[in-house]
């Protein structure tokens, strides 16, 4: 793995020293690229139209396994600003994103929020979990915070700073929904149940028990033993149903299903939750706001 990051940060620098530097913002729109379409979402729509915006990760992508490609390396060397998500979500790219920060701005999602607000990540090497989006109130924290340096950056600030009101609004009214939403499951069968651990920040938002199968990272699949052990509980806990992602592949879930049905629990798949990427462009999964929205209402339908 070494090799592969010192390879990509060579081609990196190549791409670098070949290609011309000339900002684009004097020539037109300035280049933003995000890691994650759930970033790219937040930036349309802090700048609307004022900005080329390109992210470098579409649906169904998994950002854990995620390595970037020489297109991408161009991209990222082309570009104004660059925004990630950080806390190791991007773990293969982090090298890469490390040395853009010496030459070009370059902000994390990370670095918009305090540590205090961070899950510890267990069994993470230490580190936190990354996927902060599934707390509405923190990602609203910390998209309002990257207006903020973004409006310092950019000519257009007031548009950005009244584009950034609006949004955080609209997020308020969501983040108080998924409450009401999650508050109407029955207390007993409040355990949301997904291929790996990425909706700790979810539980701790919106008081659900969370259990991921795989862990926090998908870079490992689920052994017999996390089988057996998610299967007893859930026969235990007469849970009904479990959820699989559209960025994780869902043969450990089913191989859960199946012990269940074994030890006579009528166990279902509630659907597929989005995790660590958004739906298709041009469907309402395709933003931010409307992948909450399908997930609360996939989980409220299953668990009720």
């Amino acid at each position: 793995m070494r090799k592969n990051l010192m390879f990509y940060v060579l081609l990196l620098l190549i791409t670098i020293a070949c290609t011309s530097t000339n900002s684009s913002e004097k020539q037109g729109k300035v280049r933003i690229v995000a890691t994650t379409g759930i970033i790219g979402d937040a930036l349309i729509n802090l700048l609307d139209t004022n900005a080329e915006i390109t992210s470098l990760m579409g649906p169904g992508v998994d950002p854990h396994l995620y390595k970037a490609t020489q297109g991408d390396l161009q991209r990222l060397n082309n570009a104004d600003i660059v925004v990630y998500n950080g806390l190791h979500l991007e773990g293969k790219m982090v090298e890469i994103l490390e040395r853009l920060k010496e030459r070009k701005t370059v902000y994390s999602m990370e670095e918009m929020l305090d540590k205090d607000d961070f899950i510890q990540a267990e069994g993470f090497s230490g580190n936190y979990d990354p996927h902060i989006w599934f707390d509405v109130s923190l990602w609203s924290k910390a998209v309002y915070n990257l207006g903020g340096h973004l409006a310092d950056t950019l000519h257009f600030s007031n548009e950005i700073l009244n584009n950034r009101d609006n949004y955080v609004l609209q997020l308020k009214y969501l983040h108080n929904a998924v409450k009401d939403s999650i508050n109407s499951i029955p207390h007993k069968n409040k355990v949301l149940v997904t291929a790996h651990d990425a909706f700790e920040y979810f539980g701790r938002a919106y008081n659900i028990e969370v259990r991921g199968l795989q862990g926090i990272s998908t870079l490992s699949e689920a052994g017999i033993k996390d089988i057996t052990k998610l299967v007893n509980f859930l026969v235990e806990n007469k849970i009904p149903a479990v959820f699989v992602e559209t960025s994780v592949s869902r043969r450990s879930i089913d191989a859960v299903v199946e012990g269940c049905m074994r030890k006579g629990h009528p166990l279902k798949i509630g659907g597929y939750l989005y995790s660590d990427a958004l739906g298709q462009a041009g469907s309402p999964e395709g933003s931010y706001i409307g992948t909450v929205r399908a997930n609360v209402k996939i989980i409220v339908e299953a668990l009720k």
